[in-house]
């Protein structure tokens, strides 16, 4: 009687040391993910506390850039070349090689009959006076470099090509004042004239 009762009284020491041993386990390595040997991970921290210790709000995304404009686009339409007209062509023939339309106040070179530069805006002399720029067919005698000055009027007449009697020629000029009858062109017009109408070309003013 006395060895059962023995037998029972281990059983249990030996079931409630059991026990204690799984509770102690189970409080040492839990199902949350905690580190072994009893310590626990750190729980996850919000964003918005990981945001404010870093010091700044995370970046929201960034738009997406507009249409990008050509640099110059609005000078290059301001500046856009002028057009001729059909009766502006038929005016002046397929022989010339400067052609000037005073109505328009229209110039350009031209080869064959091809349009090789401008047209280019320019200023003649004041229509119906006495400095008006002659009317008709001329041809280039010759030319002057960029720092010519008028003999008669003592005013600069930069890349001055001189083709009509009276020194009436294209030159470097107010392209808002008259001239004293000569074709005022653009400064880089006018030594563009100078460079490709050699001595004898044929100008037509109409």
């Amino acid at each position: 009687m006395a060895t059962a009762s023995y037998r029972l009284a281990a059983s249990l020491a030996v079931l409630v040391v059991a026990g204690t041993t799984a509770a102690g386990w189970r409080g040492g390595h839990g199902t949350d993910g905690a580190a072994r040997g009893g310590a626990q991970a750190p729980a996850a921290r919000p964003a918005a506390a990981v945001a404010a210790t870093a010091g700044r709000a995370s970046p929201g995304p960034r738009a997406a850039p507009g249409p990008r404009t050509a640099p110059g686009a609005g000078t290059a339409a301001a500046a856009a070349r002028p057009a001729l007209s059909a009766g502006a062509r038929r005016s002046c023939p397929r022989a010339a090689a400067a052609c000037v339309d005073l109505s328009a106040r229209l110039t350009w070179l031209q080869s064959d009959g091809r349009i090789t530069y401008g047209p280019v805006r320019m200023e003649p002399g004041p229509p119906g006076s006495a400095h008006a720029t002659p009317r008709g067919t001329f041809r280039v005698s010759w030319k002057a470099g960029p720092d010519y000055i008028s003999t008669e009027y003592h005013e600069p007449m930069p890349w001055a090509v001189f083709f009509a009697p009276g020194g009436i020629a294209f030159h470097g000029g107010s392209l808002t004042r008259h001239s004293h009858g000569c074709v005022h062109l653009a400064l880089g017009s006018a030594r563009y004239y100078h460079d490709h109408l050699p001595v004898g070309a044929e100008v037509v003013v109409f």
